[in-house]
């Protein structure tokens, strides 16, 4: 969910920043907005898929890439929090005409920083759960194995 409602704010930005004109000052273009950070979000997208699969089908397969995607949203949520605060913190003036689109675009950044917290510790809740998971995982397949000589 929190995928989606990036990939849409990163239309919504798209569609503001898009419609602004041309001043004496220039236009209002922040770093996340040229990085496309809020677009990031098919990470956070692809992140919950897996951990769906895993809930259906818990093979160490399947542990393993949710592990790494909610590690990889972790790094993505950070990095985009930084540069979010890179923005946020610095603030050129632009010129009358774009100054509410700019101001608007910085709301939307706002909200995008507490859903990259909101996205941090769901991700990092879900990747411990996972190194739980997957180390209960080995130790079931170990576990059989001496079970099994021991029997003999």
């Amino acid at each position: 969910m929190i995928g989606i409602f990036h990939v849409f704010m990163w239309y919504f930005l798209l569609i503001l920043y898009m419609g602004q004109i041309r001043g004496v000052f220039g236009t209002y273009e922040p770093i996340t907005y040229k990085a496309g950070c809020p677009l990031w979000g098919v990470i956070f997208i692809i992140a919950g898929v897996s951990i769906i699969r895993v809930v259906k089908h818990p093979t160490p397969g399947v542990i393993t890439f949710a592990l790494i995607m909610n590690i990889s949203c972790i790094m993505t949520s950070v990095i985009a929090s930084v540069l979010t605060i890179i923005e946020l913190s610095s603030f050129n003036s632009v010129s009358y005409r774009n100054y509410g689109q700019a101001k608007l675009g910085r709301e939307v950044s706002r909200i995008l920083l507490l859903s990259y917290s909101f996205e941090i510790s769901v991700a990092l809740t879900y990747a411990i759960f996972g190194c739980i998971g997957l180390s209960r995982n080995e130790d079931s397949l170990t576990a059989v194995p001496e079970e099994f000589e021991s029997t003999f």
